[in-house]
């Protein structure tokens, strides 16, 4: 069984070909958690695939926000894309240096928000790479600036309101891509002062399952349909993808769309937005 949309990933070995063409463009979108002692940016600076960007998914986010990470305004993800040097006419590849690639597919989101599908995420990011031996450079170059023409869908998207109606209706499937810990209330979770627990109706599958546990890639199609199905979750029904903070979800999303589902959409605000707002109910078990 082969990948429906087979072009939301690309290899290790097809990037190291096409590295140097024209039209590619590539984006190490890093990221780790508070608490981890690590940090993206200083990492790209230590070392990076050739020619890679930086896109931080900490700076390039609604300003306004009192939530972390929020997705931006089209006009403003437009200018710092552009300032970055990604432009309509670019084939975008993004990797993160996790191998497990939820911040890659975050960013991988985000461009399908603003309606650039022509982006795919590095099967088992920079750590794959290292293991491979391929070229890295430690030094950077300035972006020559590009035009970005955002165009706003915002099928891929739901707001706390859309989610708190999906409990009510179960229109949509809403799946926790957390921990199963965290899932149940049996570990705290990273927000300061959250509530434990998660959506009433929401579905556990925690995204460590959806990879390879030894290359970090995801699953091959047939693997990966299983793995949701088992679950419990219908693959032709829409699906809403929660987690922590809106980043890891993403991962549930690009593994639906390798399957060839378009029905699916994000919930930004994710745990750390549905547990602080007090009025909202909790399950724990």
């Amino acid at each position: 069984m082969d990948y429906a949309n087979p072009d939301g990933i690309v290899s290790t070995a097809w990037l190291a070909i096409h590295l140097n063409a024209p039209d590619i463009r590539v984006v190490d979108a890093s990221w780790w958690p508070e608490g981890t002692q690590r940090n993206g940016r200083e990492e790209y600076g230590d070392a990076h695939i050739p020619g890679a960007v930086f896109f931080d998914i900490d700076d390039i986010a609604d300003p306004a926000s009192p939530l972390p990470r929020m997705l931006p305004g089209a006009d403003l993800f437009a200018d710092q894309v552009g300032r970055l040097g990604l432009g309509d006419e670019h084939r975008i590849i993004l990797y993160d240096n996790v191998g497990g690639a939820s911040a890659a597919a975050r960013v991988w989101w985000m461009f399908h928000v603003f309606g650039h599908p022509n982006v795919a995420v590095l099967a088992g990011g920079f750590p794959k790479w290292l293991r491979e031996q391929r070229a890295i450079e430690e030094t950077t170059s300035p972006s020559t600036p590009a035009r970005f023409t955002p165009r706003l869908d915002r099928s891929h998207l739901r707001t706390l309101e859309e989610v708190h109606e999906d409990v009510r209706t179960h229109l949509e499937q809403i799946v926790d891509g957390r921990k199963a810990e965290r899932y149940h209330a049996i570990q705290a979770d990273l927000a300061p002062g959250s509530r434990a627990g998660h959506i009433p109706g929401s579905i556990n599958l925690p995204v460590a399952e959806l990879l390879d546990p030894r290359e970090l890639t995801l699953l091959p199609a047939d693997v990966l349909k299983q793995r949701f199905e088992s679950h419990g979750i219908d693959l032709n029904r829409p699906v809403v993808a929660t987690c922590g903070e809106g980043v890891t979800c993403c991962l549930l999303t690009l593994g639906l769309y390798l399957l060839g589902k378009t029905d699916v959409a994000n919930y930004d605000g994710s745990w750390i937005e549905w547990a602080t707002h007090k009025e909202l109910p909790v399950e724990m078990d």
